[in-house]
């Protein structure tokens, strides 16, 4: 596929997929989010981290609204199942893990598309804002699933009705996101996050996004026996064998995400 509204890259066994509409703040129309789903299902295959940041001063600033003809006659129903289901989907069942590198401001479905990420990395100099309600609609690319697990239902709520900006460093406090960094170290900190994460043990960092994602559906003693199943799915790895090698021998381990 042919890129237009993106960037893709690999490096070191880290993708990364830059957004690359600054003239509008990075937002998403048809045609990024068509490519932005083809990139991640492309990671998948090429590499062992996935990094999503944005060109230009912003991350996205959402769903692309300068088209007032577009807009008017948009289907909402069938943009967001159609278009935005696949596309999240593809990140947040990712293979391996994910980044949001977040640059600059991320609002409406700009917003949710980072919290789609794994690990949320941002700018102290970024926002997020839920700005839904002000153009009479609900948080949607997920951000009704995402933020009251990751923030709990009242912050979620204030969020949504209020549709007020959150700073990068509040985000970090209400655990909504993984860190905020000083702007001039940002490029550096998300580029070592990367580089640990594809250096690491893949096949245990899939089973990690499972077993989390699914303590919220089960019991105590359905979670503990699915610890135990991908545990031992675990121990029959090569990292893991690699992993208890190095630990005896004193040295780095040597993972191959397998």
């Amino acid at each position: 596929m042919q890129y237009d509204t993106i960037r893709y890259s690999v490096r070191n066994n880290i993708a990364v997929v830059e957004f690359s509409r600054p003239d509008v703040m990075n937002a998403l129309n048809t045609q990024m989010r068509a490519e932005l789903l083809h990139a991640t299902k492309q990671a998948e295959k090429d590499a062992r981290v996935l990094v999503m940041t944005g060109k230009g001063r912003a991350f996205c600033s959402g769903q692309d609204l300068g088209d007032r003809a577009t807009v008017a006659s948009t289907d909402l129903e069938r943009t967001l199942r159609d278009e935005y289901v696949p596309m999240l989907m593809a990140i947040y069942d990712c293979k391996i893990p994910t980044i949001s590198a977040v640059n600059g401001p991320a609002a409406g479905a700009g917003a949710n598309l980072a919290l789609s990420a794994d690990v949320v990395i941002a700018t102290e100099s970024a926002m997020f804002l839920q700005a839904f309600t002000r153009i009479g609609l609900i948080p949607d690319a997920g951000g009704t699933y995402f933020l009251p697990r990751q923030v709990g239902l009242p912050k979620a709520m204030g969020s949504a009705l209020f549709a007020e900006p959150i700073t990068a460093q509040q985000a970090s406090d209400q655990g909504m996101i993984w860190e905020a960094v000083p702007d001039d170290k940002f490029e550096e900190v998300w580029k070592d996050r990367a580089t640990q994460l594809a250096n690491g043990p893949t096949a245990a960092y899939q089973r990690v996004k499972q077993s989390l994602r699914q303590s919220y559906d089960n019991t105590l003693e359905k979670q503990l026996m699915l610890e135990a199943k991908l545990q031992g799915e675990l121990g029959r790895s090569h990292d893991f064998r690699e992993g208890v090698l190095a630990f005896l021998d004193k040295r780095p381990a040597a993972f191959e995400g397998r």
